[in-house]
């Protein structure tokens, strides 16, 4: 045991965030934590770094055990070079090198004693220095910058001139170099492309040490992790696997929870009319008969409904207008800002009910792509058209599409004028902005509130061809999940720039690799994408020619391969179907306990019972809510039986 945190809590203005947190972290383990934004994810990192105090608890950290920690923002200062700051971290091996070129000097001119206690001093540190691998680490850390994107040509760049996710990248590197006992990164990969993602997935996989994360890439949990620690409603839960296990296990923790808990209502609301039934025959057997049930009806502990997550976003994207079948062509686009290309002579179409996703690394030109579509740059060359009845809505990760000196209301009222105040409340509750919230200036607004607000305006867009630019950024697991759905039952066309392998995976029908300043065209997710890269590069360097653009799917094996790809789609399709289905019928068992709690209510009402016409009537409506209640039932079970 390396790290052990006991009964932690901790309150902020009297609501508990994290209540009676115990957990244990063993060596080499790697460790998610998760939960909705808000839950206390970071608040736990910083009291396990005693930068925040518990309320109750301890943390204890084994002897000798070194911790690093990754914040979310960094903020540092400095006028070293990306190198300079990097080379900060292997100062001992650096004083220890000093050391040894000063003994090489030494040596040369010493002899008898002197030159045998200068050797043997010598020997001590090119042992030590060889154990601290000082004669690599120099290519040590060029192999974390290059791994966390920076090119060979960034390295003397200052830190004082970097951006704010060029430093946590700096910062990461530094922890990455240090090699703690146990690190802790609060969402590490925010600031990276996909290609240093996956390098630094394969960097903490290999780590000797331990690896708390707090993350929302899925994907990236998926590859690393083998244990999720859940932070919800303020209790602490944890699950052994990945990420994708602890889903698994959560829905059906969640199902059997629900499936008790209705199975009881559904036993005592039977024994409950057993009883009035028992007692309607006023003869004295009967009566104590409905006694002795209502004892044993009284001794059962009431369970409660299962909570699902605190607040979740309820929006659906719909198109009243269907577009033409050519929905997007691109014809020769290029574009260069100064002596840099970003890409020459591209060309792509879009058919009317495509997915597609456009990933790539960081300033390769894909949010740009975006942005000559959306018109909000122009293009050096080339030109591109939409096809018939086709309708823009863009959704831009910089927010630049909001006004921050407008209220949230204001913002929603002004692009649509003809909504009532009532409607807008309606559209930005669904949104999780209620009562005042709605008057918060969007400059004031976190990137993940911003993110909400742009997603509201891109429902009520009524576009049928969505341009989005990185939508997850800033959304947490559950609200990804929600976005999933809307964008997978959207009849109308996408076409999106994300690093969200995860999001990629369940949303895209085909990928476009923007790379060496060209696209390559694959027909699939983001599993099928990399099936084929490697085939497709090793092919391009066979012959030695640039990758140009290509469908993947026209050689026989692709043709297979599209076909898997194809029944796994079918598969989840089917799945998240039979997801839904259960969802409706356990909302639809909710209305009609809420409705058949009415009807009972009604009836004990004195000018209810006291009219026999009133009395049948309400009567005639509680049996047919109760009717349908039982066939609901059977349905829900018959549903949770497939699902099983």
């Amino acid at each position: 045991m390396l790290l052990s945190c006991s009964n932690i809590e901790k309150a902020f203005d009297r609501k508990t965030i994290l209540s009676k947190c115990s957990f244990v972290a063993n060596e080499h383990e790697k460790i998610a934590i998760v939960g909705i934004n808000g839950a206390g994810k970071s608040t736990l990192l910083k009291i396990i770094m005693k930068e925040l105090p518990a309320d109750r608890g301890e943390v204890i950290l084994a002897k000798d055990t070194t911790i690093g920690y990754l914040a979310q923002h960094q903020d540092v200062s400095s006028e070293n070079s990306i190198y300079e700051e990097l080379l900060t971290v292997k100062k001992d091996i650096l004083e220890m090198e000093h050391k040894m070129r000063s003994l090489e000097l030494q040596m040369k001119s010493l002899s008898g004693e002197e030159l045998d206690a200068a050797l043997k001093s010598y020997t001590n540190l090119t042992h030590q220095f060889e154990l601290k691998n000082g004669y690599a680490y120099q290519s040590e850390i060029t192999g974390v910058l290059k791994g966390l994107g920076f090119q060979e040509d960034e390295f003397k760049k200052t830190i004082s001139s970097l951006s704010g996710g060029q430093k946590t990248r700096v910062s990461l590197g530094k922890l990455l170099l240090s090699k703690p006992d146990i690190i802790l990164l609060d969402e590490p990969t925010n600031h990276l492309d996909i290609g240093s993602i996956t390098w630094l997935e394969t960097y903490l996989s290999n780590y000797h040490g331990t690896v708390i994360i707090v993350s929302h890439d899925r994907y990236f949990l998926d590859k690393i992790v083998s244990k999720v620690i859940e932070i919800d409603h303020g209790a602490v839960t944890v699950f052994k696997g990945n990420y994708t296990d602890y889903a698994e296990k959560k829905a059906m923790l969640r199902d059997a929870q629900l499936r008790q808990y209705i199975n009881q209502q559904r036993e005592i609301k039977h024994q409950e009319a057993v009883i009035e039934k028992l007692r309607s025959f006023n003869r004295e057997k009967s009566i104590r008969r409905a006694e002795s049930r209502q004892k044993m009806l009284d001794k059962i502990e009431p369970l409660e409904r299962p909570e699902g997550p605190d607040k979740t976003m309820r929006f659906r994207l719909e198109p009243p207008v269907l577009s033409g079948n050519d929905v997007l062509k691109v014809e020769g686009l290029s574009k260069s800002f100064g002596n840099l290309t970003l890409f020459s002579n591209l060309n792509f179409e879009i058919k009317r009910g495509e997915k597609v996703a456009i990933i790539g690394n960081n300033g390769t030109g894909k949010t740009t792509i975006l942005k000559i579509l959306n018109e909000v740059l122009l293009p050096d060359s080339g030109t591109f058209q939409l096809g018939s009845k086709v309708k823009i809505g863009y959704y831009d990760q910089e927010h630049h599409v909001l006004n921050m000196e407008k209220t949230i209301f204001e913002e929603i009222s002004d692009a649509y004028p003809n909504m009532t105040n009532t409607q807008i409340r309606n559209v930005l509750a669904a949104f999780l902005f209620t009562g005042e919230d709605v008057f918060k200036c969007i400059g004031d607004l976190s990137g993940g509130e911003r993110g909400r607000v742009s997603l509201a305006k891109l429902m009520l867009s009524e576009a049928n061809f969505l341009i989005l630019d990185e939508p997850t950024n800033h959304l947490d697991i559950n609200s990804k999940e929600i976005l999933e759905d809307a964008l997978n039952d959207y009849t109308g066309t996408v076409l999106f720039v994300s690093h969200d392998r995860y999001f990629i995976n369940r949303t895209a029908t085909r990928i476009l690799e923007l790379e060496y300043q060209n696209l390559t065209s694959y027909s699939g997710d983001y599993d099928y994408y990399l099936e084929k890269h490697d085939h497709l590069s090793a092919l391009a360097k066979e012959s030695a020619e640039p990758i140009t653009q290509m469908e993947t799917d026209k050689s026989s094996s692709a043709s297979s391969s599209k076909a898997d790809w194809q029944n796994r789609k079918e598969e989840q399709a089917r799945k998240r179907k039979l997801e839904n289905d259960i969802k409706k019928a356990e909302d639809e068992i909710s209305k009609l306990e809420e409705e058949i709690e009415k009807w009972n209510e009604e009836l004990s009402k004195e000018e209810v019972y006291s009219d026999p016409g009133k009395c049948l009537e309400v009567q005639k409506s509680l049996d047919q809510a109760t009717s349908r209640l039982e066939e609901w039932y059977e349905t829900w079970e018959d549903l949770c039986s497939q699902q099983e």
